[in-house]
């Protein structure tokens, strides 16, 4: 089962990201859970590590139909709330009761749904990449924090292979946007092969 995921890394723009997922929703879990889907676990105790509280209010960006927030859930934190561009990845994730706080659905035309103060923490979850958001959506996350939250993220193997992402995040880390906590290169998809890694960012 990996007719989705075959094509998920060729998307292209906005429109066409929305309507893949919102036909994925039904069977997304099923299909990342049959490849061992490690990504999440990694971002949730990468986060943790660097938190002192896990009862802050944190955002799952792109929270998709959950999962991402099962795993923080999972690690410890208490209060998330989540946002995606796929109304129907969102209603799976509604279905998950007491995960969430609040759902919203965001439009990537207006910028991200947050301001500075609003959250101690965001997770950009297998986000940001080939495929899925761009590189520009990094900038948006990073200039949105407050002075000492953090982000947590990832970029796959497709994403580490074009090098105007870890270009980017380089940029930012050297113009004193933000510092680099912890880099760990590990498992995201086993059943494909695929590698990630993962990244704790402080805003300063």
């Amino acid at each position: 089962m990996t007719g989705f995921l075959d094509k998920a890394y060729g998307l292209d723009g906005v429109d066409d990201t929305r309507d893949m997922y919102d036909a994925w929703a039904a069977t997304y879990e099923a299909e990342v859970a049959d490849n061992g889907y490690a990504t999440p676990g990694r971002c949730a105790e990468a986060l943790l590590a660097h938190m002192d509280r896990a009862d802050l209010p944190i955002l799952d960006f792109g929270c998709g139909t959950g999962l991402s927030g099962l795993a923080l859930a999972t690690a410890g934190f208490t209060m998330i709330d989540g946002c995606d561009i796929s109304a129907e990845m969102l209603d799976v994730a509604r279905a998950k009761p007491g995960l969430y706080r609040n759902l919203h659905h965001y439009d990537p035309a207006n910028g991200v749904p947050f301001a500075p103060g609003d959250y101690h923490a965001v997770a950009a979850i297998g986000v940001i990449g080939s495929g899925a958001a761009p590189v520009e959506v990094l900038d948006q996350l990073i200039d949105a924090l407050d002075p000492e939250a953090l982000l947590v993220f990832s970029f796959n193997d497709h994403t580490l292979a074009d090098p105007s992402f870890e270009g980017r995040l380089n940029a930012r880390i050297a113009d004193g946007s933000v510092e680099l906590l912890f880099k760990e290169y590990g498992d995201h998809l086993p059943g494909r092969d695929m590698k990630s890694n993962v990244y704790v960012l402080k805003r300063l």
